[in-house]
């Protein structure tokens, strides 16, 4: 992307991920660690080497708030090349930015939500932490449940043939094979919903994308 594009997505992502923030610094690296220790003790985030779904999110919690507060040193293969803006990242996770979104939530379900449908508050949190619910699903569910194309000395599946549900990421089997294509499907039956934006973005010139990351062979 361009500097200007880049800029306008960072903005763009505290505005859909709300009071669920997450810097694409410490993601960035929190993702490659994955991919590189994948399964073993190291992975920040495999259901795997943790007791259960909570101990999993807690654990992932805990190294993504050392690396978003660089509090952790890492290797220079994890940090080459990722996105970095720290004044709008210390803005964008601070916790009036995260209450604000939250009063902001509640506000439209007191305006929309019709009268005697009081269950509907219950979706609140799922609005609150969308980010870690959809790790947690993502991490979880993708590394256990499911089926596999290839072997890839881990435990990675896919959980979905169509993977409307979690944008493609569920196709962890896949993605896991091949971590540099921007294609998370793999098979003539499996379709992932991302791909498609992908290549507009790239048709007019938002993104700059190299001709091999099109390929599941990347």
């Amino acid at each position: 992307m361009s500097p200007f594009w880049e800029k306008f997505f960072y903005i763009f992502t505290w505005v859909t991920q709300g009071s669920s923030y997450l810097v694409p610094r410490a993601y960035g690296i929190l993702h490659r660690m994955h991919h590189a220790f994948s399964d073993t003790e190291k992975d920040p985030h495999s259901p795997h080497h943790t007791e259960n779904l909570f101990t999993m999110m807690w654990k992932t919690k805990m190294i993504y708030g050392d690396l978003a507060d660089y509090k952790m040193v890492t290797e220079e293969r994890f940090t080459r090349d990722i996105p970095n803006w720290h004044s709008f990242d210390r803005f964008a996770e601070s916790w009036p930015s995260r209450v604000g979104w939250g009063t902001l939530y509640v506000l439209f379900y007191m305006y929309f939500v019709p009268d005697g449908m009081w269950y509907l508050y219950l979706l609140l949190p799922i609005h609150f932490l969308m980010g870690p619910v959809h790790g947690a699903i993502v991490n979880w569910c993708g590394h256990k449940y499911g089926y596999s194309n290839f072997d890839n000395n881990d435990k990675s599946k896919n959980s979905l043939v169509f993977d409307l549900v979690m944008g493609g990421e569920l196709f962890q089997n896949n993605h896991h094979k091949y971590p540099n294509s921007v294609k998370f499907a793999a098979k003539w039956y499996e379709f992932d919903p991302t791909y498609p934006v992908v290549r507009f973005l790239s048709a007019i010139k938002i993104i700059k994308m190299n001709p091999a990351a099109a390929s599941i062979n990347a």
